[in-house]
């Protein structure tokens, strides 16, 4: 079967690429390579390089026929988002609305879309599940939210069949070692703790140790990227087999500290890594997990690789050849 990856040069998209590669797929990678990296493409995979905003690249690469599409292509920093909503505004929801049409026109009749825990803003209770009120807190989660809501209008109008697959916080890189490229300016925990060790840069701040935590500091849920991606596989399988379109949150359901996270990486890497406690930063949930009961009742997704020791020890192993003495 042949399925279009857009975004398929990312962190995320290449890892998801290489999953359906590893299960048989035709893969056809549509990159505008302004985050992705091409050293994340797979010699396996086609690539052509091209835009959301132009339809009409959409529409040539479509119009060749494709049994499902994966949509990861998006701008994704939660700050910048509340600086420039325009832009998120223009790239996500209206990049969204060009491949929903252009879906529409050529006959490509399932997506999945990389959502995200954002869409529900801070937690009424815990585990979030898919029934916890949306409420996003930032205009980035805003956008991932009305492009779940326009899947289901598309659902509804144009009979294209869906997943909204919300992940809560990607981590990890393949344990393999066949995705090469470092994430460009990475703004989440793992990776700058990984460039703290590497020495590419001096140190870390911890955004607050007074939190109603263990420890104090706030708790995530990490989710192994090569379980993120083997999801999307199983997501495109069960719309296939069912003809039913589906939204899951796809986590560990276990809450690491930032505390937690920089000491096992500090055992596990053998290196200083060194960190200041600062204050807290505005829009902070004190905690966050998520459950991925659903995902397993209807995916039979288990995670492989989200355990702690393994998101470290996969990140380190791409960051330690940039060490820096």
């Amino acid at each position: 079967m042949k399925i279009l990856v857009i975004g398929g040069a990312g962190y995320i998209g290449s890892h998801v690429a290489r999953a359906f590669l590893d299960k048989g797929y035709e893969v056809t990678v549509f990159d505008n390579l302004s985050t992705g990296m091409r050293e994340n493409l797979f010699a396996e995979a086609r690539f052509v390089h091209g835009d959301i905003m132009h339809p009409a690249q959409l529409h040539a690469v479509m119009a060749e026929g494709y049994d499902g599409c994966i949509y990861l292509a998006a701008l994704k920093a939660a700050g910048q988002s509340m600086l420039h909503p325009d832009a998120y505004a223009e790239a996500n929801i209206g990049g969204a609305i060009n491949i929903l049409n252009q879906a529409a026109a050529t006959g490509l009749g399932t997506i999945i879309f990389s959502s995200s825990a954002a869409v529900y803003g801070s937690p009424n209770y815990l585990p979030i599940d898919e029934a916890h009120p949306t409420a996003p807190e930032n205009f980035y989660g805003y956008t991932k939210l009305a492009i779940e809501q326009l899947l289901s209008w598309y659902d509804k109008l144009k009979n294209i069949r869906y997943a909204a697959i919300r992940y809560f916080n990607a981590a990890g890189y393949d344990p393999d070692g066949r995705v090469k490229g470092l994430e460009l300016n990475p703004e989440n925990l793992l990776p700058i703790v990984m460039e703290v060790a590497a020495g590419i840069r001096p140190k870390l701040n911890i955004y607050g140790n007074d939190y109603p935590t263990r420890d104090g500091s706030c708790i995530r849920d990490y989710v192994h990227v090569s379980d993120l991606a083997t999801a999307h596989v199983s997501a495109f399988e069960y719309i296939q087999q069912s003809q039913q379109s589906l939204t899951v949150n796809l986590g560990s359901e276990q809450g690491v500290s930032v505390l937690e996270m920089v000491e096992r990486a500090r055992a596990i890497t053998q290196r200083p890594i060194l960190a200041d406690i600062v204050g807290r930063r505005a829009g902070d949930p004190a905690n966050l997990v998520a459950s991925s009961s659903k995902a397993r009742e209807l995916l039979g997704w288990v995670p492989q690789y989200s355990d702690v020791d393994t998101l470290i020890a996969s990140t380190w192993q791409m960051y330690q050849r940039f060490v820096k003495e």
